[in-house]
């Protein structure tokens, strides 16, 4: 045991050295290096569109330009209601919806709990961005995980929000709603299924939950800006690649595949995947898409919301990479069956 006198220097030694930082013989760090402002880069940009102004004048005088620029605003326009709206009922029952009631209404037995999880996607609005953290909150309070990956892909593809903008979308076409929700519910239903039959829990790494320490508004709010940011972004992205494809790429080229119905479906297929468009406004650019047959076009608001790039992403942060490498191809491979036996009875 150190007597008083010695507690005190080592004490006083302790103050000494923090009070003086310089007389030690610690190298200080380097100052970091300041990155551009929001303001600055605006005010790069604003100079930038002064200078260049009569070239961009030219530009945008262009017919094929104009053209392009119509069918993106148009796109962006007719989506963006959709996409607020959605955001905002996906933010609600991520924070004031206890994932303990969804524990309460799904039956215990995991066959029946799969469609019955189906079903009440059809109910619960919510975009696939917010489709993936409920559902690993689902897990973690004890559904079974086939309900809850059901759960997952049901609810971003057929609640109210996408069905209603699916038909504003097609108007005069209502077999396109009925497809849309059929194939959907049926290819989140035969994944349940399955991973009741051959799904392991060790390729699961089961989420942590995190807290929100401002409570469930600010969770509210926080949710907003994170999800309208992250779906707007992909919206605009997906609205110019519908407008390029439309405008930009000549018909001979598009034409032969959009021809061909199996190169047609798995095009747009595909094409869902890497544009990873918000699902309460994929229907919107699918419309647009105009060269492609109905049921490609239906694979294409089918599979988005069941596999993208950034579901896939999403998916292996939060159920870990070797469930995600399992369930993103069987996503793929059910959502484009269904959609395209579905369009064959429907379409």
């Amino acid at each position: 045991m150190p007597h008083n006198g010695s507690v005190s220097a080592e004490l006083a030694k302790t103050e000494h050295t923090s009070e003086s930082p310089a007389e030690t013989s610690v190298t200080p760090a380097p100052p970091k290096r300041r990155g551009l402002t929001s303001i600055e880069a605006l005010a790069l940009l604003l100079i930038f569109g002064l200078t260049a102004r009569p070239g961009l004048t030219d530009l945008f005088a262009a017919p094929a330009l104009q053209a392009w620029s119509a069918r993106f605003v148009a796109v962006c326009v007719q989506a963006f209601p959709f996409l607020v709206l959605g955001v905002v009922l996906s933010a609600a029952i991520s924070a004031f919806v206890p994932a303990g009631f969804f524990h309460r209404v799904v039956p215990k037995r995991s066959v029946l709990a799969v469609p019955v999880a189906g079903v009440a996607g059809a109910v619960l609005p919510g975009c696939e961005c917010a489709s993936v953290p409920v559902a690993g909150a689902l897990v973690r309070r004890g559904v079974a995980p086939a309900a809850a990956f059901t759960f997952m892909l049901a609810s971003p593809a057929i609640n109210p929000i996408v069905v209603v903008s699916t038909f504003v979308a097609f108007p005069g076409n209502p077999e396109m709603v009925v497809a849309r929700v059929g194939a959907s519910l049926a290819a989140a239903i035969a994944i349940g299924w399955l991973w009741v039959r051959l799904g392991k829990t060790e390729w699961l790494n089961l989420p942590k939950h995190h807290h929100h320490d401002g409570g469930k508004w600010a969770a509210f709010w926080s949710s907003i800006r994170h999800d309208f940011l992250h779906a707007g972004g992909y919206l605009v992205i997906g609205a110019a690649i519908a407008a390029s494809l439309n405008t930009l790429v000549p018909e001979t080229w598009l034409q032969p595949i959009a021809d061909n119905p199996v190169l047609g479906v798995l095009a747009l297929a595909v094409l869902a995947v890497l544009v990873s468009i918000c699902s309460e406004s994929d229907a919107f650019v699918a419309a647009s898409l105009t060269q492609f047959s109905p049921t490609a076009k239906l694979a294409f608001m089918v599979v988005g919301p069941f596999i993208d790039v950034k579901l896939a992403a999403m998916q292996a942060g939060t159920f870990g990479r070797r469930f995600a490498l399992r369930f993103g191809p069987t996503a793929f491979v059910a959502a484009v069956l269904a959609a395209v036996l579905m369009g064959a009875l429907l379409l």
